[in-house]
């Protein structure tokens, strides 16, 4: 098998696990077994293992003494943590895609924050929002720090779904088309501000008003 065989193979195995632990289907500290995932992709476990490196870079998998490869946990702390850089990267990558967002990409990222005020669940909302963010920095024209915000999307999305397994609710988000008149109107700091503030709030929004116990999940919500 060639290395460029191994790495289409491992990037494939790394998608659909990524997915899975997303997803809930693998639970935090549910061992991933090495032989087991080659058995069912057919594969070596030169991919498998490239595949698990790129899960630990994400920050989905551990990699533990006598333990092998586990789903990895996760806290306020880390949520905090993802926070932080998405909102320091994703502001990075705005200023440098600003200028070159068309007004048919701002209409596309219109439709998918409307999408997230009309998901009725939250998959629908994290692929909504997810498509939202991703358009507004499309256009930054630099690939790695767009992967590395890719990564940092997919550990969110992860904190997102394991605290709104139940009881979602509809809501809508001002922020984005706070977001999207500014960058309109060519006040990109305004636009930066607002997007910084927007997903720094992750981790740290008080429970809302309603006083419904699942409403303190809204503080992953970004």
């Amino acid at each position: 098998m060639t290395k460029g065989k191994d790495d289409t193979i491992a990037a494939k195995i790394a998608r659909v696990l990524a997915g899975r632990i997303v997803r809930g289907e693998l639970q935090p500290g549910m061992r991933l077994a090495q032989d087991h995932i080659a058995e069912e992709f057919a594969a070596s476990h030169v991919p498998v293992r490239e595949a698990f490196r790129r899960l630990e870079a994400q920050g989905l998998a551990v990699s533990l003494p006598r333990r092998g490869v586990r789903v990895a946990s996760f806290d306020l702390k880390q949520v905090r943590e993802v926070a932080e850089m998405r909102a320091a990267l994703e502001v990075l990558a705005l200023k440098h895609a600003a200028p070159n967002l068309t007004p048919a990409i701002l209409a596309e990222a219109e439709a998918a924050t409307n999408a997230c005020d009309a998901a009725d669940n939250v998959e629908s909302w994290e692929a909504a929002n997810r498509r939202f963010h991703r358009l507004i920095i499309s256009t930054c024209d630099m690939p790695r720090l767009l992967s590395a915000i890719d990564d940092l999307h997919s550990v969110s999305a992860r904190f997102l779904l394991a605290g709104w397994q139940s009881g979602w609710e509809r809501q809508t988000d001002h922020d984005h088309q706070a977001i999207l008149k500014a960058l309109r109107m060519g006040a990109v700091n305004d636009a930066c501000a607002i997007l910084e503030r927007h997903v720094g709030r992750i981790g740290r929004a008080p429970p809302s008003p309603s006083g419904n116990q699942q409403s303190e999940r809204f503080a992953i919500v970004g």
